[in-house]
């Protein structure tokens, strides 16, 4: 497990490699919250086109990253969600209040 921060603007890009699960979210949340104090951080894009399974800890660090990012008046979004993980996404709700885009392109210009 990875996590791959990069920025383009205010925006800060986490691209997650492997597994969101209860054995890494901890660490995805850390690394995260850590970059998400720097005062150039508003908003949040998850880069999934490298995650290979997510459970619900998983949804569990990407509604807490959206209630944090809220307080800072900032968006939340998720880039690159294969067909397994959409299904999850589907069922959790998640979909009701976190866009999910196709690429990074497009979350980054409806930020």
């Amino acid at each position: 497990m990875k996590v791959k921060i990069s920025y383009k603007g205010n925006t800060l890009i986490a691209g997650i490699i492997g597994e969101l699960d209860h054995h890494t979210a901890e660490y995805v949340r850390e690394k995260i919250d850590s970059e998400l104090i720097k005062a150039t951080t508003k908003n949040v894009i998850f880069d999934f086109s490298k995650v290979t399974f997510m459970d619900s800890s998983g949804i569990g660090v990407i509604m807490g990253r959206f209630k944090n990012v809220s307080k800072l008046s900032g968006k939340l979004s998720v880039a690159n969600v294969n067909s397994h993980l959409m299904r999850i996404f589907e069922m959790s709700g998640l979909l009701k209040v976190i866009p999910v885009y196709d690429n990074i392109d497009t979350a980054i210009k409806n930020m």
